[in-house]
């Protein structure tokens, strides 16, 4: 399918989102639209799908006007979407997600389950996308979840699809396998549209790129014709230094220390097993592994976010095991959360509020129960200007504004208070390239002041950047702890896969250049 976008423009109160922009995207084609968070790609994409209207401008599929005004117009024209957050309902099958909207029937109307997990089985197995019919949706790793969302797509026979940021919570090998299947989707004549802040991957999968700033085209490209550089440059409107700077990092005394610590997941099973690590003043420690293998549950219980089955948590040498958020909040823990929408924000609230959340309660921003609007106004209106959150106004609930926006009101709160130990969950997902120097900056200097910094990130690159000293989870235990000097992607690698034995054989081939995409 071909689709082109002609002059769309759209505007909501106190900003263009999009203003004359045009987009063509041939069948058969990874068409990769970058940009910075806010810039219009999201917009875009959400008036093909319909669930925009454009105030100026016309859509054209195939030469033919197109005139839509519902996702079920999008999805019956042959558009399909697959969302940064995805669309799923945990306790169903993935043949009855699939199916969900679209139920095939037979005699006397009745659901045909048997028809259903056929269909789902045979474009699973058409497009090597290997997901069970018949797996429950919580049951599955992120990856397969993604692959579900396109099966969902497929099913209902989408001649264009759309990802928006589809990599942003897989792990590397999922990312490989996601990029195959886009490829073959292209390959059999469909037109993808690839929405993305990663430089690397729109370079490896696109024919062709489009830049937007502002709202705004701001270029045309293909993979032979630019690189990283000159992306990034063209995102953002200048230089930007793709290689994290810092200095080697001086650590002082230890400042958080777990010992032993043995938590469960959600089901009961133990996620951590037996977990002991140490942060010290003035350094990075990053958590290093496949997702899944209890990174999650080891910072939810540090932060006093999951009960500790077994163990000890200490925070300046005094034992804060089992403490809620808020104790540890006042024992100095900043904490940037891996679920914002769940555990970071309320997204009703206006972003001025999001950014006192855990502060509201004491001065100067309320004094006797009663709040003290004007400081907390003044205190959002530095905050948003700092990290450069973009927002109509701090009265904005922080639910409408973009992912990366939501990620940057965290980030802002979190690190103002930030002084003793700050625990980091993934904290440049859903970031631009300019937000994550911006991000990585301000973690360096954090180290640098002082502040022990624990990080747990899928990025492998962010892990190698960023870190001085790396832990590598797997199954639940720390099965490997690495200098930055010692720690290369093979030797990371092969411990992340729990080869604790081929990685000790692999020497460190020494320090790499490592960017921030």
């Amino acid at each position: 399918m071909k689709v082109e976008l002609r002059g769309i423009t759209k505007r909501f109160p106190g900003v263009v989102a999009c203003k004359g922009v045009d987009l063509t995207v041939e069948s058969g084609e990874v068409h990769a639209l970058l940009g910075e968070n806010g810039a219009g790609k999201s917009t875009l994409m959400n008036i093909l799908f319909g669930l925009y209207r454009a105030d100026e401008g016309e859509v054209c599929l195939d030469g033919e006007p197109f005139d839509c005004r519902s996702p079920a117009q999008a999805i019956a024209a042959g558009i399909g979407m697959v969302h940064q957050h995805f669309m799923l309902v945990p306790v169903f099958t993935v043949a009855e997600n699939v199916m969900l909207g679209v139920e095939p029937t037979g005699p006397l109307g009745r659901l045909d389950r048997v028809e259903a997990r056929r269909r789902v089985e045979e474009l699973s197995d058409r497009y090597g996308l290997a997901v069970d019919p018949d797996a429950v949706i919580e049951d599955l790793p992120v990856g397969v979840q993604q692959r579900v969302e396109i099966l969902k797509a497929l099913y209902r026979d989408a001649r264009c699809l759309i990802l928006d940021e589809p990599t942003a919570v897989l792990t590397p090998h999922e990312i490989d396998e996601l990029m195959a299947i886009i490829r073959q989707l292209a390959d059999g004549g469909r037109s993808v549209i690839f929405i993305s802040h990663k430089l690397r991957e729109a370079l490896g999968i696109a024919d062709r790129i489009t830049v937007l700033r502002g709202g705004e085209v701001v270029g045309h490209t293909t993979p032979a014709e630019t690189d990283e550089q000159a992306l990034a440059a063209m995102m953002v409107g200048r230089d930007v230094q793709l290689v994290v700077d810092k200095a080697p990092a001086r650590p002082g005394e230890p400042v958080l220390e777990v010992d032993g610590l043995v938590v469960s997941d959600d089901r009961g099973h133990r996620a951590v097993d037996g977990v002991s690590l140490t942060v010290r003043a003035g350094e990075i420690l990053a958590i290093a592994g496949v997702q899944g293998n209890g990174q999650s549950e080891l910072v939810e219980a540090i932060c006093g976010l999951r009960p500790v089955d077994a163990g000890a948590v200490r925070l300046d040498g005094r034992d804060v095991t089992g403490h809620d958020p808020r104790a540890m909040f006042r024992a100095g823990l900043a904490h940037v959360p891996e679920d914002r929408q769940r555990d970071g924000l309320i997204g009703s609230l206006p972003v001025a509020d999001n950014l006192v959340l855990n502060q509201l309660d004491r001065r100067p921003f309320s004094r006797r129960s009663v709040i003290n609007r004007r400081e907390v106004r003044r205190h959002a209106a530095r905050l948003v200007e700092e990290f450069d959150v973009r927002t109509p106004s701090i009265d904005t609930p922080v639910g409408n504004l973009s992912g990366g926006n939501q990620q940057k009101v965290i980030i802002a709160r979190e690190f103002f208070h930030a002084d003793r130990l700050l625990v980091l969950s993934q904290p440049t997902r859903g970031l631009d390239v300019g937000s994550i120097q911006y991000i990585h900056r301000q973690i360096v200097a954090k180290r640098d002041e002082g502040v022990a910094v624990l990080l747990n990130s899928s990025e492998l690159d962010e892990v190698l950047a960023l870190a001085d000293r790396i832990a590598v989870v797997y199954r639940g235990r720390v099965v490997g702890v690495l200098d930055r000097e010692e720690a290369n992607r093979e030797r990371l690698g092969l411990l992340m896969a729990g080869a604790v034995e081929e990685a000790a054989a692999v020497e460190a081939t020494g320090e790499e250049e490592v960017t921030v995409t």
